[in-house]
Parts: structure tokens; C-alpha cells; sequence
């Protein structure tokens, strides 16, 4: 084919031309916009934000005054969210980690052993403080399922973001009723922006489902937190 011809550009070198072929096509802007807005869902819905407005509303309905809220928020926030968060970061920060999202399956294995100790502690702390037996449960709940998730990823790469979404609605269904069922959407949203940036299989994110709404339901049984 002489240059510049059909599909081949004459003023490009042979290194070029090659490339302009096996390059892949630029996404189109439907493509790139749901990426985005899978991105933006990952994002905003990610295992350390829910459990933190969880235990924002569980809180606020189990204390009696200003103080007892902020000193019970402190300890949920801080075992569940903003401790393991942190840790994240630092992991990061000095490249112990090949990016936030631990895509390494080993990567998550070891961080997931620290985060059950998180937990742990937290259960423990709301123990010896003598708090109210839903924030026990509920931070009881996230400790087990952490450690089965440890357990899992040594084999699997279970979905945390399908179960740290999944676990609150299912806890506050179970608390209200059907008050927050419009929330549940956001399980299916969420179980797609995963799926979709190819982060997990459709196989990976039901287990967290799963895994997110029999830990609730079994914790809350345990502790004798009451279905309305």
C-alpha cells in the first residue's frame, strides 16, 4: 500500500504507523461518562464513609445528651473509619501499597488483619464504656466480617465496597422498618461501579451483599436488638 493511501497517514514513521494501528480506540463519550460516574459512586460510597453515617445515626439515637453522642461517635468513627483510613493513607504515602484501592489481592490480605484489629478494639472500648447494645452489635458485626473477609481474600477478592454499603441499609431496615428502603438502590449502584471498572466480578460483589447483610442480621439476633 503506497503511503497515503487509505487509513494510513503519509507523514507518519513506520514506529508510528504501527502504533496508530494496535492503539485502542478512544472511549466513546457514553463510555466515559459512565466511568466517571462509576468512579464518583466507588468514591462516595466506599467501606470507610457508610459505616461512619451509620454510626452517625445510630448514635444520635442512642444517647441521651450532646456529650454522650460525640464521646460515643469519637470511639465508632475512629475504630471504624478514620483509624483504618489513616492507616490507608500512611500505607500509601510510603508505598507500601500499590494504590488506595489495595488491587493486589496479597496487599489486602495483610491490611484487612489490621483492620479486624480496628474493630476488635472498638468493640471492646464500646464494651468497657457501657454503651448502647445496638453500637456493640453493630461494631461486633463489622469486626466478624472483617475477619471472614482477611479469610476470604487469601483466596478470593471478596467486594468491601459491596458489603460496606450493604451492612447499614441492611441495619437500618432492620432498626426502622421500611423508612429507608429507597436507599437500597444504592446496592445495585454500587455493586455495578464495581463491575464496571472491572475491580470485581458480578460473583465478588454478591458475596459482599451477602456477607454484609447475614452479619448484621446475625449480631443483631446475638445481642437481642429487636426487628421492627
Amino acid at each position: 500500500m503506497r503511503a497515503g493511501q487509505e487509513g494510513e497517514p503519509a507523514d507518519l514513521a513506520p514506529e508510528e504507523k504501527i502504533l496508530a494501528i494496535i492503539a485502542p480506540a478512544k472511549p466513546s463519550r457514553t463510555r466515559r461518562v459512565l466511568r466517571d460516574v462509576a468512579r464518583v459512586v466507588s468514591t462516595v460510597c466506599n467501606p470507610f464513609v457508610a459505616p461512619l453515617v451509620l454510626f452517625v445515626l445510630l448514635c444520635a439515637a442512642s444517647t441521651g445528651s450532646v456529650t454522650e453522642f460525640w464521646e460515643r461517635l469519637g470511639v465508632c468513627a475512629f475504630f471504624t473509619s478514620i483509624g483504618p483510613m489513616l492507616f490507608i493513607f500512611w500505607l500509601y504515602a510510603t508505598d507500601r501499597i500499590s494504590d488506595l484501592d489495595m488491587s493486589e489481592r496479597a496487599e489486602r490480605q495483610k491490611v484487612f488483619s489490621v483492620f479486624v484489629v480496628f474493630f476488635f478494639l472498638g468493640t471492646l472500648t464500646l464494651l468497657a464504656t457501657r454503651a448502647p447494645a445496638v453500637l456493640v452489635a453493630t461494631m461486633a458485626g463489622y469486626t466478624a466480617a472483617s475477619l471472614v473477609v482477611q479469610q476470604i481474600t487469601r483466596y478470593w477478592k471478596i467486594s468491601t465496597h459491596a458489603l460496606g454499603i450493604t451492612a447499614p441499609l441492611v441495619a437500618l431496615i432492620y432498626l426502622y422498618g421500611d423508612e429507608p428502603l429507597p436507599f437500597l438502590i444504592l446496592i445495585p449502584l454500587v455493586a455495578w461501579s464495581r463491575v464496571y471498572l472491572k475491580a470485581h466480578t458480578v460473583a465478588q460483589v454478591l458475596a459482599g451483599i451477602a456477607l454484609g447483610g447475614l452479619s448484621v442480621v446475625i449480631f443483631f439476633r446475638l445481642f437481642h436488638i429487636g426487628w421492627r
